[in-house]
């Protein structure tokens, strides 16, 4: 079962950074700067979790996962934006 995940992180030094932005490219859709929202089965939330922990610094960074559930729907209504909209993004990221 898929459920859906807010990814959100504070990363200290920029070349960590970059290298994280990358693993999260693969696991969801980038909603800000440092935000993503995932659509993962529980094998690809481990295998995330264990990519950010090789790349993160434990005691200068933060990672933060919120699990929204398994609605899509609902989980994308919940977000409340000010300002510019987010993307509407036609293509989706599917990890097989």
């Amino acid at each position: 079962m898929r459920r859906c995940y807010l990814v959100c992180y504070d990363i200290s030094s920029p070349k960590r950074w970059r290298r994280v932005y990358k693993v999260m490219q693969g696991y969801g859709e980038h909603w800000q700067y440092s935000v993503f929202f995932c659509i993962l089965r529980d094998i690809d939330r481990v295998r995330m979790e264990a990519a950010l922990d090789e790349y993160i610094k434990h005691d200068e960074d933060q990672t933060l996962i919120l699990d929204l559930g398994p609605d899509e729907k609902a989980a994308r209504e919940s977000a409340t934006v000010l300002g510019l909209p987010l993307k509407d993004t036609e293509e989706r990221t599917v990890i097989v």
